[in-house]
């Protein structure tokens, strides 16, 4: 496995959760076919079956909150 490094504005101090890794990856997939609106990531998203942390379909409000409490 490549070493782990901080690129110039990353602010994450530690390593990603395997949680973490998953939710990037489909968020770079699905900005990799071209998505680059909300409704359309959300959408991507739940059509991946990958659910927002407590379970549910994400929407807007669960994105957003999980965005913040991961950029803390």
């Amino acid at each position: 496995m490549p070493e782990q490094y901080l690129v110039q504005n990353q602010t994450h101090p530690e390593p990603l959760s395997p949680y973490e890794q998953k939710l990037s990856g489909a968020l770079m997939e699905i900005f990799g076919t071209g998505v680059h609106d909300l409704d359309g990531l959300l959408a991507g998203l739940n059509a991946m079956g990958l659910n927002a942390p407590e379970g549910d379909a994400w929407n807007e409000a669960n994105f957003r909150a999980e965005m913040r409490r991961l950029g803390d």
